[in-house]
């Protein structure tokens, strides 16, 4: 008895943002693991230092740990532009509070005064200056209204210092202590998508080498390439973020904008693939494919195809570059030559586009048959 072949959607029954594998995966890498033994280090560091921070009471300091936590990132730039506006933030709230508490000693209902706290302070949350910050003036305002008790300035005062300290200690310890870079893992990502996308272009010359083109092919060879790209960009633009006031940042020899050249370059190749499957979609499309498309026109085009193929999977080198560059060159030259000689009434729009397409792609990976490039291969 022939068994039921399995479908895609019976694969994959659990959506990946609901599979707890993918959390503990994303939970325990090495970068996490990193960042999580600082956090409690320094969270430590705090607790244990606090009671020596001047204009601050030493039964707060449990405000210190909490400092850290809102200063540890996964990169000391923004552990510090993180920290600070914390800070900035958690002033102004405490602000807010000590005002609230005057107005309320004048004779004004508690209720209402944690009303216009909590109104002002959301408020204030829509300046976009604050950063993180937003999210602390309501919160240090409520704090200081109701724990304030009957020593607020010593209050407010503890709790700005004990925190600022806990910030400080973040910071310093994220910069000291292993520095994180992720300059090798959006490299990795790079070179990760730079093959999904050589083997989208593989497929898509396979399926069109076949005598039965089937439209799907060329959508399934490049599903997913928005959402890989999104990824692939956030992990560039922390990358490039890592580098700054890092101290092993300044001993890498690539150019610090390496890494967005590629995500260009293969954003632009993502782009022309979707643009290429469109075309394709649309030439092999209907009863009369063999007349717009034949066999002599669909080999050259595969053929050009697998050639732009070679040219996005070849690693950044000068040589190899320039040679596949060369090679998808005369490629896509043979295809176009192939459709001047069709007659002009004949000559169907979509084989051009397609033609545009690979154009586009072979652009964007132009620019690395320059020797900086080397330095990102893999």
């Amino acid at each position: 008895m022939p068994t039921r072949p399995r479908t895609r959607s019976a694969r994959r029954t659990v959506p990946p943002a609901l599979d707890p594998r993918r959390w503990w995966a994303d939970a325990v890498t090495a970068d996490r693991l990193l960042l999580a033994a600082k956090t409690a280090a320094a969270a430590a560091l705090a607790w244990y230092l606090a009671p020596l921070v001047p204009f601050a009471q030493s039964e707060y300091s449990y405000y210190a740990p909490l400092g850290v936590l809102v200063s540890m990132y996964p990169t000391v730039a923004r552990s510090a532009s993180s920290g600070v506006q914390a800070v900035v933030g958690l002033a102004l709230g405490i602000g807010l509070g000590l005002v609230s508490l005057a107005v309320v000693g004048t004779g004004l209902p508690r209720i209402v005064a944690v009303a216009t706290v909590i109104l002002v302070g959301v408020l204030l949350a829509g300046v976009r200056a604050l950063g993180v910050g937003r999210d602390w003036v309501a919160v240090a305002g409520l704090f200081v209204l109701l724990l304030g008790g009957a020593d607020p300035d010593g209050y407010s005062s503890s709790y700005l210092m004990t925190m600022a300290f806990g910030v400080l200690v973040g910071v310093v310890v994220n910069l000291v202590v292993v520095p994180p870079l992720r300059v090798d893992r959006a490299d990795d990502r790079l070179t990760r998508l730079r093959d999904d996308l050589g083997d989208a272009l593989h497929r898509i010359a396979d399926a069109l080498a076949g005598h039965a083109f089937d439209p799907t092919a060329a959508d399934e060879a490049t599903a997913g390439l928005t959402g890989t790209l999104t990824d692939v960009r956030e992990e560039v633009e922390l990358a490039d973020e890592s580098r700054r006031y890092n101290p092993r940042g300044r001993r890498l020899q690539a150019p610090r904008d390496l890494g967005r050249r590629r995500l260009d370059a293969l954003t632009g190749t993502a782009d022309a693939t979707r643009e290429l499957a469109a075309a394709l979609t649309r030439l092999t499309g209907g009863s009369d494919v063999d007349a717009r498309l034949p066999d002599e026109a669909r080999r050259v085009l595969a053929e050009a195809v697998r050639a732009v193929a070679r040219l996005v999977t070849t690693p950044p080198e000068p040589e190899g570059t320039a040679a596949q560059l060369r090679e998808a060159e005369a490629a896509l030259t043979a295809y176009t030559r192939h459709l001047r000689r069709v007659d002009a009434d004949d000559e169907p729009l979509d084989a051009w586009e397609a033609a545009v397409a690979l154009r586009r792609v072979i652009a964007a990976c132009g620019p690395f048959s320059d020797p900086d490039a080397a330095t990102a291969a893999r």
